[in-house]
């Protein structure tokens, strides 16, 4: 009894916490979406059967994850969260998979759009969210003043440290808000989707944590490499019913340089 409860309690997490990145409840949001057919969405570099389908147990899932979480090549471009009080975070980038919404996030950091704003929904154990000119999850625009679509990768996963583009339940609505994934791997989520997803797939979570139940539902277009203590002592801020910091944590600048 005592698991059936805990399993019921981490569903009834991940529809809040899928409602909370979206802005606005979804009939569909907590659905892992293994066969993506969304027209909105651009899914490339997946291993597919005969029928164009995704086969996941053919999947390096291993591979994929040592790559996205390896430090940067000499000559990458990457960017330098300075964030007040707290210190710096340091971004490496997936341009082949998600072109547009690297494009945006670097646009935006070199014109400094993001200096001044805050982390405006922070939630420990699953993500910091920010880039919200209006501070509450209601603003933001992309560089090109209209939204966008997803840019989904089956290699590319909300591990702990990933840098991902939120957006409302409607089709091509990614603007300027973005997350980073901050959740340490959970026995609960662990149990709740083993039987949803490869075995090579959850082994790289326990490995490396993150939130899976976003798997496949928002674009990853980056990854942290270093400054993930700046990213968990944000998380543990106190905060108000709204999931706000009390005490604003604002982003001072972002700095892009060649690494």
């Amino acid at each position: 009894m005592k698991k059936i409860t805990k399993i019921l309690l981490l569903v009834f997490v991940t529809v809040i916490m899928l409602l909370v990145l979206t802005g606005c409840e979804s009939e569909n949001a907590t659905q892992i979406k293994i066969n993506n057919s969304d027209t909105t969405s651009n899914t490339t570099n997946n291993t597919e059967n005969e029928e164009g389908e995704v086969k996941l147990s053919d999947i390096d899932f291993k591979s994929a994850a040592e790559k996205q979480m390896a430090m940067p090549n000499s000559g990458d471009t990457v960017a330098i969260m300075h964030i007040k009080d707290y210190g710096d975070v340091k971004f490496k980038f997936f341009e082949d998979v998600a072109p547009k919404a690297v494009e945006n996030f670097l646009t935006h950091a070199r014109e400094g759009y993001y200096n001044g704003l805050t982390f405006h929904r922070v939630i420990n154990e699953f993500m910091i969210q920010g880039g919200d000119p209006e501070g509450d999850g209601t603003g933001g625009e992309s560089i090109w003043g209209e939204g966008f679509g997803t840019e989904l990768d089956y290699t590319l996963v909300p591990y702990r440290g990933s840098l991902c583009m939120a957006m409302s339940s409607l089709p091509n609505s990614i603007g300027s808000q973005f997350f980073i994934t901050q959740a340490h791997y959970s026995e609960d989520m662990y149990s709740y989707l083993k039987n949803s997803l490869p075995v090579s797939l959850m082994n790289q979570y326990k490995e490396y944590g993150g939130y899976l139940s976003l798997y496949m539902q928002y674009t990853v277009f980056g990854q942290v490499y270093e400054g993930m203590d700046i990213i968990d002592k944000i998380a543990a801020v106190e905060t108000d019913e709204n999931d706000k910091p009390i005490t604003d944590v604002v982003i001072e600048s972002i700095e892009v340089i060649t690494y």
